[in-house]
């Protein structure tokens, strides 16, 4: 029997293990499917505070996890597959088999993101598509490649595909950018980005080579199309809260992200959420590590008032 059981290895799920294990709880963190979260693909993190050099993401979220380790929290690899929230303790069942009980849940399993769903772009998947320019950007030292998306995500991997590509072209559905003043500034002012707005990704190209080698785009104005040739094409257009799991028993809105019923808590006495898998608004490493404080000092006072 668990006294807290983490669902998520990122910046909420271990800030949470800290604090759960401080607290001489012993938590359990289930790392899930994406070990460390997004923070794992990101490069330099320069607004975390207490780095003011910055320090690069897998590191901060690798640190986080020591200090948890320290205290007593035990990780473990593996992915939630099935929850019974019915009645505690709550029964939950790693990778099919495992089955772990535990009286309190920390849900900060995060979100994933989220691809164009065009089929030869599925196919292309690891052949040329990717949804991570910290991942893959370097294999297209002097090649053009394309970024698809609007907001900050968009303008940091394009940002950043510029120390290898020799062009990056970014494409929007609209003229207007969700992205944060400095952060579109920052791309608009690099030489090597190009910009096409207004337009959408009809096709990626060439599913029979096994490798992309453009893409067919058409202008969402005039109904225009035609190819572009790119060697790269890097996703960046949001993501989808990784909740499928707890469907029909956590309160979900209509995008699945966890509804919050005040603090950390849930619809579900005993079950809290931390970081991207609820908030859909703020989205930062530091909130998400607020978030998951807030999580473990709630299911550490309703232990404690039980009696455990």
């Amino acid at each position: 029997m668990r006294n807290v059981t983490i669902i998520g290895s990122g910046c909420a799920g271990n800030t949470a293990a800290v604090y759960a294990a401080r607290a001489n709880l012993s938590p359990l963190v289930v790392e899930g499917a994406e070990a460390g979260g997004q923070l794992s693909l990101t490069t330099m993190v320069e607004n975390f505070p207490g780095f003011p050099d910055g320090i690069m993401g897998p590191e901060l979220v690798a640190n986080i996890k020591k200090q948890a380790e320290r205290f007593g929290a035990e990780f473990r690899v593996g992915e939630v597959t099935a929850a019974d929230l019915s009645k505690r303790p709550f029964r939950v069942t790693l990778d099919g088999q495992e089955v772990v009980e535990t009286r309190t849940l920390i849900v900060a399993t995060g979100a994933s993101a989220r691809w164009l769903g065009i089929e030869s772009e599925q196919k292309l998947i690891g052949h040329g598509v990717s949804s991570c320019a910290t991942c893959d950007g370097f294999f297209y030292r002097g090649r053009p490649v394309m970024v698809i998306g609007g907001g900050d995500s968009a303008m940091e991997e394009a940002t950043f595909l510029t120390k290898f590509a020799n062009e990056v072209t970014v494409v929007h559905r609209r003229d207007q950018f969700r992205a944060s003043k400095i952060m579109l500034d920052r791309a608009r002012n690099n030489e090597k980005i190009k910009w096409i707005t207004n337009a959408t990704v009809d096709e990626v190209h060439d599913v029979s080579k096994g490798e992309v080698t453009g893409v067919r785009l058409r202008n969402l104005v005039d109904g225009k199309q035609w190819d572009q040739a790119v060697d790269g094409f890097f996703l960046a257009i949001g993501h989808i809260p990784n909740t499928k799991v707890f469907q029909g028993q956590l309160e979900l809105d209509a995008e699945g992200y966890i509804v919050s019923k005040g603090g950390a808590r849930t619809n579900v006495p005993g079950v809290f959420h931390a970081g991207d898998v609820q908030d859909r608004v703020y989205r930062q490493a530091v909130t998400a590590a607020g978030a998951g404080c807030m999580a473990a000092i709630e299911a550490e006072r309703l232990l404690e008032a039980e009696g455990h």
